[in-house]
């Protein structure tokens, strides 16, 4: 009998201490410690924003990303209305009208050097939640499927933005 009772609680214990069943985390991105970010981002407070950071020449990469960024907020269907997205220019330039015309819809601004410090790799693409909290981040060669996974969870479960 005693051991009947004790084998719920021993083996609590065993899966804790040995991370039995312990997988992968089901996010794709990598979750960043959420802090405040302002600057270009303080208009776009209240909705999710994708963040991309690049010269104004916008080399092959960049139009990749930007593709891929526009391609996410497309598939999250009735809920693409509570994504924005921002491409910070890293430099002075301007972006040629056709990639300006590709954004359909997505925002552009300067970077000022407090918001570039922020983003740790620059090639990365950036998550900020309508709090204006910095808070995940994919790689520069993303997967859209799997990104496209990360917000549809993030929209089912937050309530915000």
């Amino acid at each position: 009998m005693l051991a009947v009772c004790a084998a719920p609680f021993v083996l609590g214990w065993l899966a804790y201490e040995y991370r039995w069943g312990a997988g992968q985390p089901s996010n794709y991105g990598e979750l960043l410690k959420p802090r405040p970010v302002g600057g270009a981002l303080a208009p776009l407070k209240g909705k999710w924003v994708l963040v991309t950071a690049d010269a104004a020449t916008c080399p092959a990469a960049c139009e990749r990303k930007l593709y891929i960024v526009r391609q996410v907020r497309k598939a999250q269907g009735k809920d693409m209305e509570r994504i924005d997205r921002l491409w910070l220019l890293t430099d002075s330039g301007r972006p040629r009208a056709e990639l300006v015309a590709a954004l359909d819809g997505g925002h552009i601004a300067a970077a000022d050097a407090e918001l570039l410090k922020a983003l740790p790799n620059l090639a990365d693409v950036y998550l900020v939640d309508p709090l204006g909290n910095l808070m995940m981040r994919f790689p520069a060669d993303a997967d859209p499927t799997k990104m496209i996974k990360d917000l549809q969870r993030l929209l089912k479960y937050s309530s915000f933005g």
